[in-house]
């Protein structure tokens, strides 16, 4: 190989290798966004079928996805709220909740209506033990019903073991507990700041007294 020929084989080669990087790039770039749609579409499915399992059927006639907002609660935090409406109404909110498991964090749905009753809870995601703590799974028992029509005053927010109204399971009391303090913590958020999570503003008495004159 003589002196130009080397320079040419020098000079090919990363060229080459810039070439496939840009194509190998560019190829990634393309799955990314042809993917991107479907993922972002079967989350919104999953979202709104979960968020039809914790409603009563035709509690609401808006689209729920469509309906939310960010309320900033306790600690600077913000919440996530579903609005549920009928018409002009709002009949209630659904957001999501956490506890701390034995497994983990355990990851709640909660609805509850416009008075602070729960109108249905299920569980998202958890890390507990199989055949034990999974039994706070819809689709395993029907422990998480025990929530429904539950409010601040008309429950003993614990497991029985601990003096309250819900069960505890055999061999994982940790779990349930986790989920009563969770769904008992939501319940408290939603009493707090009710007007905000509901979308109402709160009117002040000389503002009601001028509008009612």
């Amino acid at each position: 190989m003589n002196l130009e020929q080397l320079k040419e084989n020098t000079l090919y080669q990363p060229l080459l290798l810039g070439v496939v990087a840009l194509l190998a790039s560019a190829s990634l770039a393309w799955a990314a966004s042809a993917t991107r749609d479907a993922i972002s579409a079967a989350e919104a499915k999953d979202l709104r079928d979960s968020l039809a399992q914790v409603l009563p059927d035709n509690f609401a006639d808006n689209d729920l996805l469509a309906d939310s907002a960010q309320v900033e609660v306790e600690g600077g935090k913000s919440l996530t709220v579903y609005r549920a409406r009928q018409g002009e109404s709002t009949k209630g909110a659904v957001f999501k909740v956490s506890g701390k498991g034995y497994g983990g964090e355990i990851a709640i749905l909660m609805a509850v209506d416009r008075d602070g009753k729960t109108l249905g809870v299920r569980v998202l995601k958890h890390t507990e033990t199989p055949g034990l703590g999974d039994k706070i799974e819809a689709s395993k028992a029907d422990w998480i019903k025990s929530f429904d029509g539950k409010s601040l005053e008309t429950a003993r927010w614990a497991v029985k073991k601990d003096g309250g109204d819900f069960d505890q399971f055999a061999g994982a009391t940790i779990t349930p507990r986790a989920v009563v303090n969770a769904v008992k913590g939501g319940l408290e958020t939603f009493a707090s700041h009710r007007l905000a999570i509901l979308g109402e503003a709160e009117t002040s008495p000389a503002l009601a007294k001028n509008k009612e004159q």
